[in-house]
């Protein structure tokens, strides 16, 4: 492992899970005290360039989480070599990685972020997706931060080793 840890979340457009992944994760490391850098991208560059859907950002300012700027970007698949782990928020965006590894041990870094949640961590990629809140209402980004949220304790102690 390196240190600091790294890790990439990754949802279609990087706007709404992705972001909101990224600054949760960091902000329980940073809790913990756990070394840990997060950051975030989407699969597509629909979004490229604009900032965090403002209810995405409503949540976390609601759970105390205030997130500095963000900018949606795409994934780049060079990026394989310098994240320890890449989180993918469902399970289109698990394959999409999983396609673009450029190798077998590239790929293995590629987990759904579920993965490390105990509710569901031994159903397979299929059952452990989060849904797109961008299509509902707050309640639905309110659903992302529990899902999200589930699965931090995980995240932070396989971060640990």
């Amino acid at each position: 492992m390196t240190s600091p840890y790294r890790i990439t979340t990754v949802c279609t457009g990087n706007i709404c899970r992705s972001p909101m992944a990224e600054f949760m994760v960091a902000d329980a490391a940073a809790q913990a005290g756990v070394d840990i850098v997060v950051d975030s991208a989407g699969t597509t560059a629909w979004e490229l360039g604009k900032p965090m859907d403002p209810r995405a950002k409503a949540v976390l300012a609601r759970h105390g989480i205030n997130p500095a700027k963000h900018t949606a970007r795409s994934f780049n698949p060079d990026w394989f070599a310098e994240r320890d782990l890449i989180l993918a928020l469902d399970t289109d965006h698990y394959d999409a990685l999983r396609a673009l590894a450029p190798s077998p041990e590239a790929a293995a870094k590629v987990r759904m972020l579920r993965s490390f949640d105990p509710e569901v961590a031994s159903d397979g990629p299929a059952a452990q997706g989060i849904y797109d809140p961008w299509y509902g209402d707050s309640n639905d980004f309110e659903a992302s931060w529990e899902f999200i949220s589930a699965a931090i304790p995980g995240i932070l102690a396989h971060a640990r080793g």
